[in-house]
C-alpha cells in the first residue's frame, strides 16, 4: 500500500506539474501584444471563401476572436451594419488590447434584459473611450462617419500611429483628395484619422469616403481588422503637388459611370419598399447594367408590377446624368419573376454609343477647367459648383421646339449640340459635379426637374434649365435653400 501510494502521489505530482507548465502567461495589459490570432479560419462562414472580396479580413476576424459570425453560418458581407453593432466590435477590440481578452471588458456591466451592445457600450464609456452622443441611433444602419467616430477613439494614439498624416494632411488641406470630406462633414476629424492610420484609402482614386452611405459589413471588417494587424493597414497611392502643378492631378480620365454611384447598393431580390427600389437602382447602375431582376417567389398582380416599375422608373431618373429615362417591363406573373429594362426614349440602340460619348464629353469639360485655373485645389465645393453652373449656361441653350421623345431630354444632347430641356441641363450638371466628387440627384416634379447637391455639407437645391437666361447667367437659381426653391417649383 505504502509503494501504491508513493506512486499515486508522484502520479498526482506529475499532472500537476504539466498542467502548471500549460498554463499561458499573463496576458500584458494594455497592449497590442494581446493581438495576436488564437484560431484559423476554414471555412467557418458559408459565404466567405478564397477570392471573395474582404476574405482576408472576414477571416482574420474570426482568427482575432473578434467575430463567430451570424447564426444561420454567414458572415453576411453585404449585410448593413447598426451602430450598436459598431459598439460591440469596438468594445471588443479595446477589451482585447487592455485585458487580453476579447469579452471581460463588457464582462462586468451585463445585466439581464440588456440589448447585445449595451455592455459593451457601459464598458466603453466608463473607459472614456465613447459618451452619449449616439443615443437613439444603437438600432439604426451606421454609416460610414459614425463608424470612423468610433473605430478612431477605441484605441489609444500609442497603438494606431498615424503613418499616413503628412501625406493626408497635405492631400486634404490643398483639396485634392478625400474632397467628399469637409469641415462641416460629421465626424470629419476620426475621418481623416482612419485615413492617416491606414484604415482606408477611400472607395477610389481620390479617396472618397462617402460619409453619408451606409457601411456594409464587410467594409466595416476591413477597417476592423486593420485595427488589430499592422499588415493589413493601406498607405494611399496618392501624388500630392502644390501650386499650378496640382491641376494635373485632378484629370477624371478613366472614371467610369459604375464609379459615379455612391449610397446603399444593397440588392433586394423582392423589393417592397421605395428605399428597397432605389438600392436596387443603385445595385443595377453599379454594375453598369440598364436590366433589373426581381424574384417575388409568388403570385404577384399586373398592379403591384406596374406600381414597382413606375417607383423604379422614379429612382432611376435621379440619377439622370446616367440618361436613363424610360422602362420595359416583363413578368411572370403566376411565380413572380420581373425584369425591368431601362433605356432612354428617341435614342434607340444608340443609347451605349451615347452614352459613352457623353462620358468622355463630360471629363474633357472637367479636365479643362482644371488646366485652365477655373476650377483650383482650393476652391471650396460651392465655388466649383459655381463654375460648373456657368459652364452649362455658357454652352447651352433651351430648346423650345423639343417633343417628348426628342434627344434633348438626355446629358448627351447638351455635351453633342449645345442643345437640351430640363432633364439635359440636370443631367449634364449632374455628371459634371460627380465627376468632381460632388453629391447631388436630380428632383422633379410633373413638369421639371433641376439638381439637389451637397456643397461643403449642406444641401442646395440648383437650377441650371433657368438659371440659363436669354441675357447671361441668372445666379438666383444657383444654391437655394429648399423654401426658395419651392417658391419657384414644388414637388
Amino acid at each position: 500500500m505504502l509503494n501504491l501510494k508513493k506512486r499515486l502521489s508522484g502520479l498526482i505530482l506529475t499532472i500537476a506539474l504539466a498542467a502548471a507548465l500549460c498554463v499561458p502567461a499573463a496576458a500584458a495589459q494594455n497592449s497590442t501584444q494581446n493581438f495576436t490570432r488564437s484560431k484559423t479560419y476554414a471555412g467557418e462562414f458559408s459565404d466567405v471563401a478564397p477570392g471573395t472580396t474582404f476574405y482576408d479580413n472576414a477571416a482574420a476576424l474570426y482568427e482575432y476572436g473578434l467575430s463567430v459570425g451570424k447564426s444561420d453560418g454567414t458572415f453576411g458581407l453585404k449585410d448593413s451594419v447598426t451602430v450598436g453593432q459598431i459598439v460591440i466590435f469596438s468594445g471588443r477590440i479595446h477589451s482585447l488590447y487592455a485585458t487580453g481578452d476579447a469579452e471581460s471588458g463588457a464582462a462586468g456591466f451585463r445585466k439581464e434584459g440588456q440589448a447585445a451592445y449595451e455592455p459593451y457600450l457601459a464598458y466603453l464609456q466608463t473607459a472614456g473611450v465613447l459618451g452619449t452622443e449616439m443615443d437613439g441611433l444603437y438600432t439604426a444602419p451606421a454609416t460610414r462617419a459614425q463608424v470612423a467616430h468610433v473605430l478612431a477613439a477605441t484605441l489609444p494614439a500609442s497603438a494606431l500611429p498615424l503613418v499616413n498624416d503628412s501625406l493626408v494632411t497635405t492631400a486634404y488641406a490643398s483639396r485634392q483628395y478625400i474632397t467628399d470630406v469637409t469641415e462641416y462633414t460629421d465626424y470629419y476629424d476620426d475621418i481623416l484619422t482612419l485615413y492617416k492610420a491606414g484604415l482606408s484609402v477611400g472607395s477610389d482614386a481620390r479617396g472618397t469616403f462617402a460619409p453619408n452611405d451606409r457601411i456594409t459589413r464587410g467594409a466595416a471588417t476591413a477597417m476592423l481588422t486593420r485595427m488589430v494587424d499592422p499588415a493589413l493597414r493601406l498607405t494611399p497611392a496618392w501624388t500630392v503637388t502644390t501650386g499650378p502643378a496640382a491641376s494635373e492631378n485632378y484629370s477624371a480620365a478613366g472614371t467610369s459611370w459604375a464609379d459615379l454611384i455612391t449610397g446603399d447598393t444593397t440588392y433586394s431580390a423582392a423589393p417592397t419598399t421605395k428605399g428597397q427600389i432605389a438600392a436596387d437602382i443603385a445595385y443595377m447602375l453599379s454594375r453598369e447594367s440598364n436590366v433589373l431582376e426581381l424574384d417575388y417567389g409568388g403570385a404577384v398582380t399586373s398592379q403591384y408590377v406596374d406600381n414597382v416599375m413606375n417607383t423604379a422608373l422614379n429612382a432611376v431618373k435621379t440619377y439622370c446624368e446616367q440618361m436613363y429615362n424610360s422602362v420595359e417591363c416583363t413578368y411572370q406573373s403566376s411565380i413572380g419573376k420581373v425584369t425591368l429594362t431601362f433605356s432612354a426614349v428617341a435614342t434607340g440602340a444608340n443609347l451605349p454609343s451615347y452614352r459613352d460619348y457623353t462620358l468622355s464629353a463630360a471629363i474633357a469639360v472637367h479636365d479643362k477647367l482644371w488646366s485652365e485655373g477655373t476650377i483650383t485645389a482650393n476652391m471650396t465645393q460651392m465655388e466649383k459648383a459655381r463654375a460648373y453652373y456657368k459652364w452649362i449656361c455658357d454652352n447651352c441653350v433651351y430648346d423650345t421646339g423639343a417633343k417628348d421623345d426628342s434627344i434633348s431630354h438626355i446629358a448627351y444632347a447638351l455635351f453633342r449640340n449645345g442643345r437640351a430641356v430640363c432633364d439635359g441641363y440636370s443631367g449634364a450638371y449632374n455628371l459634371l459635379l460627380k465627376l468632381e466628387g460632388i453629391e447631388c440627384y436630380a428632383l422633379s416634379n410633373s413638369d421639371h426637374i433641376w439638381t439637389v447637391a451637397t456643397l461643403d455639407g449642406k444641401s442646395y437645391h440648383i437650377d441650371t434649365t433657368w438659371g440659363d437666361a436669354s441675357n447671361g447667367v441668372d445666379y438666383s437659381y444657383f444654391a437655394m435653400t429648399a423654401d426658395q426653391s419651392w417658391k419657384h417649383h414644388s414637388w
